[in-house]
């Protein structure tokens, strides 16, 4: 009976597992694994003209023009009229949008909303807006929201059975320091995005944009140049 029990309790274990992981298939993702440390990942505004890159080809055809290659890229959070950040922005040590601490309406202000940011030593970091502390080192930062994991936690304004569905992208950092990005190919709500991230091994996580959102994969031939954006995150190689 002993030996019977665990055996069934094994089962059951095992069957857990297997439905977790239908839950989050990967496939169902666009996923990006970037290591900061050996790639060049940086933030996109404007082009050397300072004109507004607003897609994906326009980033691609400036990078390319220093001889400059395009391994990856995306929306990097959201955007007022004209293409302006919404919230915080630096690019190269320079603040060039000020940091949003206001309360309002749309999921930029869905609470706790972050930042995410690079210093000077390439090191990644999100942070909850609130508990942001700006310092000279700070090379990129874009801020956005809401926040979809903290400390490994699933924000617990999120519900798993949500009908908001929609396609989504954000950004995490695993406890190596790489940063994984990631946009759904299908639509989904806030709780199996941030699933995702858990799942990957991610400790924080940040939303980044909606519907809107495109990636630029070619190594996983999905390539999106059209956008219509404010910031954007790209990697980039030496031609």
């Amino acid at each position: 009976m002993f030996i019977k029990s665990n055996y069934f309790l094994a089962l059951l274990f095992l069957l857990l597992i297997s439905c977790k992981e239908k839950i989050q298939d990967k496939n169902n993702f666009v996923i990006y694994q970037a290591d900061p440390k050996k790639q060049n990942v940086k933030l996109y505004w404007k082009d050397s003209q300072n004109k507004i890159l607003k897609s994906i080809k326009n980033l691609k055809n400036d990078v390319e023009s220093r001889n400059e290659k395009l391994l990856f890229a995306m929306n990097g959070g959201m955007f007022e009229a004209d293409n302006l950040p919404k919230g915080l922005y630096i690019e190269n040590f320079k603040i060039l949008k000020p940091i949003d601490t206001l309360q309002g309406s749309g999921n930029f202000y869905l609470q706790p909303n972050g930042i995410f940011y690079l210093t000077q030593n390439n090191e990644p970091v999100i942070s909850e807006t609130k508990k942001y502390k700006h310092n000279t080192s700070i090379k990129y930062a874009t801020q956005s929201g809401p926040m979809l994991l903290m400390d490994g936690k699933i924000n617990p304004i999120f519900q798993e059975d949500s009908k908001n569905l929609n396609i989504r992208n954000g950004v995490g950092i695993l406890p190596n320091g790489d940063i994984v990005f990631a946009m759904s190919k299908k639509e989904v709500n806030f709780y199996s995005l941030a699933q995702l991230f858990e799942e990957m091994g991610c400790k924080n996580a940040l939303y980044l944009d909606g519907y809107v959102s495109r990636t630029y994969l070619p190594e996983k031939n999905w390539i999106q140049t059209d956008g219509d954006f404010g910031v954007m995150i790209g990697v980039t190689e030496r031609q």
